[in-house]
């Protein structure tokens, strides 16, 4: 849980006025209540727990809740989240794969995607959506993942423009936005 959290602390640690962020962490349900309220103790920008519905704002990141899919979608020049229950997605719910490929759909070129330290192949096969729409792809490096699975999968699919230390990613999203 502590490596999960310096993942997090080093992307929500950006200016206040930073792009909505939208996260799918692969935690159990009642568990990522405390852990944005944690975040949100920590970082300079909003950090919660997202609600259905709710909309996707500057200086505020929204987790998915724990048992349930988030999904990013638009409605004019309004993005707002989906929060839903579903099958499994890759062993997973939430999925990142699920959030990533109604990025692509939804965002395209508007998105950037950045998969971090993770087991299995989660969110690979979503970024390279998100890539194919042209959103920018970036994915974590080795040797600063706990477990470089996920980010090697989407790699291995040519879904990533760019391969950082996770002390870089932040100030990389900020650049491009």
């Amino acid at each position: 849980m502590k490596s999960q959290n310096r993942q997090l602390e080093y992307l929500c640690c950006v200016s206040h006025d930073c792009p909505g962020i939208v996260i799918v962490q692969h935690m159990p349900e009642h568990f990522t209540t405390a852990f944005a309220n944690r975040l949100n103790g920590i970082c300079r920008i909003e950090v919660k727990e997202a609600t259905d519905g709710e909309s996707v704002l500057r200086g505020q990141a929204l987790i998915a809740p724990g048992n349930r899919h988030l999904m990013l979608k638009r409605s004019g020049a309004r993005y707002h989240v989906e929060v839903k229950e579903g099958p499994l997605v890759c062993r997973h719910r939430p999925s990142v794969d699920v959030l990533f490929r109604s990025a692509a759909r939804y965002a395209g070129k508007n998105a950037v995607g950045i998969i971090m330290t993770g087991m299995g192949d989660d969110g690979a096969r979503g970024m390279l959506e998100m890539k194919q729409e042209g959103a920018y792809t970036i994915a974590q490096d080795e040797k600063t993942s706990v477990v470089f699975g996920m980010p090697q999968e989407a790699i291995k699919r040519n879904a990533v423009d760019k391969v950082l230390p996770l002390e870089a990613i932040a100030k990389e999203v900020l650049k491009i936005c």
